[in-house]
């Protein structure tokens, strides 16, 4: 098959698997026990907690293992709110990824006021906007770094800048920029994953500012700093890690592939383009045709693309960053996604180009 899905995961490397055989193999003592094979198992954690660290240029002491980057950006959200002698007001965009809306949710019913900004016509915060909804009681701001539907880069860090202006407690979800952009900007957490980037599935890390008292979600757990209880997967952490450490972003492969897709979509295609844009992540609408038959067409040639967010493939609302930036729900259900690796070729988008064309000329005889 013709991969074209690398938003919503990607295949581990050789240098990752090779690592998490290693260690599974040999190292597989628990990492909080205290006899030797448990005290080899730290060894590797650490060093990895270190590696992570270093990418994010963040205090190692600040990072935190996790099962994925879902349970990441809910454990940091609602860490930071929690910790918060501020308030109960929270300030994130209509076109957060699910589970970052999940945990707005679960505040919303504990008495928290919400305020989720659209998306403009760039794709982007209008951070004039931002800035006029803040109040007083403003707690946290949970901004994404980049949208996994169209790619769109936020402007986080003149956010955070905002946010230390206030005093309040800023989020960054970075699973789609992880290793691909820097943040530079004072934050108090993010959010990671190791699957974005060449490592396993069901493992990922946030960074919460060791200096914040952060009361445990789950009072009792021990593991991690008493913000996430369960034995470490030491094997998968390992896994990420060298994934990172061997991990390049090839900005000017990815910018030559998107430009060629925009040049070859079939006429009734649109690519959707924003303000600052990843360039491997391309949001597309097709006239007349919904994106899930565009999807299954496209699948029968062997080629796999997707609909957006895997979080919201079950949907029936459309994609939430189309429908943010004020397009119609018809436009929205016409919404589906290509994504780009390391591997993807010319080659491969020619094969795109030739199905999207046959799906178009069938709709126009019908």
């Amino acid at each position: 098959m013709i991969y074209l899905d690398y938003a919503a995961t990607t295949p581990m490397t050789e240098k990752a698997l090779a690592a998490y055989c290693e260690v599974a193999k040999r190292y597989y003592g628990n990492s909080a026990s205290l006899h030797d094979l448990g005290g080899q198992s730290q060894y590797f954690v650490e060093k990895a907690r270190q590696v992570i660290a270093q990418a994010l240029n963040r205090n190692k002491d600040g990072i935190i293992f996790t099962g994925s980057g879902t349970e990441g950006n809910i454990l940091a959200i609602l860490s930071l709110a929690l910790a918060s002698k501020k308030g109960k007001h929270i300030i994130s965009s209509q076109a957060e990824h699910t589970s970052v809306h999940a945990a707005l949710n679960t505040l919303e019913r504990m008495g928290y006021r919400i305020t989720k900004l659209a998306l403009q016509q760039d794709g982007c915060i209008d951070v004039g906007q931002l800035r006029a909804a803040i109040c007083e009681d403003t707690a946290v701001i949970t901004i994404q770094h980049v949208n996994s539907e169209i790619g769109a880069i936020q402007p986080v860090e003149e956010i955070a800048y905002i946010a230390e202006e206030n005093n309040i407690f800023m989020h960054v979800d970075c699973v789609q920029s992880f290793c691909k952009l820097s943040l530079q900007a004072h934050v108090d957490a993010l959010t990671v994953s190791a699957h974005k980037i060449g490592g396993p599935k069901g493992c990922g890390a946030i960074y919460i500012n060791p200096a914040l008292r952060v009361p445990p979600l789950v009072p009792g757990v021990t593991h991690e700093k008493g913000l996430r209880g369960g034995t470490l997967d030491t094997p998968a952490i390992v896994a990420f890690a060298t994934a990172v450490e061997e991990y390049h972003y090839e900005r000017n492969h990815y910018e030559s592939l998107r430009q060629f897709l925009k040049e070859n979509l079939p006429k009734s295609c649109r690519l959707i383009e924003s303000k600052a844009q990843l360039p491997n992540i391309c949001g597309v609408i097709m006239e007349k045709v919904e994106g899930q038959y565009v999807l299954l067409k496209l699948n029968e040639t062997g080629i796999g693309i997707s609909t957006g967010s895997a979080c919201d493939i079950h949907s029936d609302s459309g994609t939430k960053a189309i429908l943010s930036m004020g397009y119609a729900m018809e436009a929205a259900r016409q919404f589906f996604r290509i994504s780009f690796g390391q591997s993807t070729s010319v080659e491969s988008l020619q094969k795109v180009k030739k199905a999207l064309t046959a799906i178009e000329e069938a709709v126009h005889k019908t």
